[in-house]
């Protein structure tokens, strides 16, 4: 965490503190379940992308300022390079920066979504896929040396993305959509 978001973080809890004082008193567990709430939820905040502060034109050591180290890189034609900013296992955004061979900002985008999915393939090369949509949250392996990826993403669905790749490395079939398993969890009739 970078100085000034633990900054923020000191003065966000001094200021809780002040506001939830008269509720730790009488409530010691639930005021100290509350602001330890609170606190999550601003900490969470620094964790989060500052995908707003990018602009084209910037530096890449201005993109790592603002939004923390790449989870990954990836070539593109010319000498530029994608950045990617993944937010999982259990995040559903993944940002990609493409920068130009001089490393200037060209375009900022969150890729886990519709339109990017339709682009995954039959036959796409693992390379590309990454390049696409960045690092899975989860990888599993199949029968006869598959993998299947997949990523989780903002939907009111509860859904997540799969793609699964064969043995050689390429996708097969293309992407499909399933329920997310972690939204299965504690519903009536299925896992506990």
């Amino acid at each position: 965490m970078n100085q000034a978001c633990r900054r923020r973080a000191a003065q966000s809890a001094s200021h809780a503190l002040l506001l939830l004082g008269p509720v730790l008193v009488p409530g010691l567990v639930l005021g100290l379940v509350l602001l330890l709430l609170l606190l999550l939820l601003l900490l969470g905040g620094c964790a989060w992308p500052q995908a707003q502060k990018v602009r084209a034109g910037q530096s890449e050591a201005q993109v790592l300022s603002a939004m923390g180290p790449a989870t990954g890189r990836y070539p593109l034609a010319g000498g530029a390079q994608r950045l990617e900013f993944a937010r999982g296992p259990a995040g559903r955004t993944t940002w990609m920066v493409d920068l130009d061979a001089g490393g200037r900002v060209l375009q900022i985008e969150q890729v886990l979504n519709g339109r990017h999915f339709e682009q995954v393939l039959d036959g796409m090369p693992r390379d590309a896929l990454l390049r696409l949509l960045g690092r899975p949250a989860a990888r599993q392996r199949e029968y006869q040396d598959r993998e299947t990826w997949s990523w989780r993403y903002e939907t009111h669905d509860c859904l997540w993305l799969r793609v699964t790749l064969s043995a050689d490395g390429r996708v097969l079939g293309g992407a499909a959509n399933m329920t997310d398993p972690a939204c299965d969890v504690g519903r009536s009739g299925d896992r506990n």
